[in-house]
This record gives C-alpha cells, structure tokens and sequence, in this order.
C-alpha cells in the first residue's frame, strides 16, 4: 500500500523539515511513502478563510486519484492511540487499499468539498495543534504504527 502525505503549503522551519526527514527516512524500511506539497497560496489578504480553503481544496483535491482512500487529518476526526492507529493501517491493507492519502489542511482547515470527497477522518489529539507541528506528530506516530506492526520495541507498552 502506498502511503502519501498531502500537504497545503511547505514546511515553514528548516528544523521541522529536518525532522520531518528523519521521520521519513525511517518509514523508506516499511511502506512507499511521498509527501506532496501543495504551493502555498499568495497574496491572500483580500481573502476570507472560506475562500482560501477552498483554493487550498481545489490543489487538493487535484492531487487525490478516484481510488486513493483519502485520510483527512482533522481535530474533529476520530481519536485512536498508537496501537489502534496500527491496526487501522493493517486493516487498509488487508483490505486491497493501494494508495492512502492522508491530508493536513492549511491554517484555516478544509473545505466541505473535501470533507465530502474523504473516507476518514483521524484526529490526533483534542487540543488544536498547528498545521505545521501536525505533520511532524503524524509522521512519528505513522513510523510508529508501522513499527507495532512488525513487532518491533520503538513503542513501549
């Protein structure tokens, strides 16, 4: 199953994509993954949030195949510990599901287009995370999910 990370703009820091690389680096051992950034959108001050989610939903939208198993990462979404989110991969797989997108939204969320086009949508915590820090939390608890998987210690139980 291919695992592909779409993201609305790029990282902000060279830090976070530094650690974003690492995380990335680690996952090359389990699945096919790529990340995808959508450019971000420019001069926006004219703009209201609505608009500009819907601009950002579009690229998106674009990026997303009919057959990709689209993942919204949303603070609204279903909650599931680390071992859960494992199985959840598992049971992806079993299922024949050959590409699965997991999408963070830019700063003001995702539009109901994309919302409406989505097979799931996961939250990784209850407090309201940054965008950007979304994506870093993501990719370690993707790595970790992959090492539960394989029976591997990175996750203490």
């Amino acid at each position: 199953m291919k695992t592909i990370l779409l993201l609305s703009g790029k990282s902000e820091t060279s830090w976070l994509d530094s650690a974003m690389r690492l995380y990335e680096d680690r996952l090359e051992r389990y699945t096919s993954y790529t990340r995808v950034e959508i450019p971000g959108l420019r001069q926006t001050g004219a703009l209201t949030e609505d608009q500009v989610k819907e601009r950002e939903g579009d690229l998106m939208l674009k990026r997303v195949k009919d057959s990709d198993f689209l993942v919204l990462l949303d603070e609204k979404g279903e909650e599931l510990s680390s071992v859960e989110f494992a199985r959840y991969l598992e049971k992806r797989a079993l299922s024949a599901t050959k590409s699965i997108v997991f999408a963070v939204g830019g700063a003001f969320g995702f539009p109901p287009r994309l919302y409406q086009r989505a097979n799931y949508r996961l939250s990784l915590s209850r407090m309201t995370l940054p965008h950007q820090l979304v994506r870093l939390f993501f990719l370690e608890q993707l790595y970790r999910a992959n090492t539960i998987i394989n029976g591997e210690p990175y996750h203490h139980i």
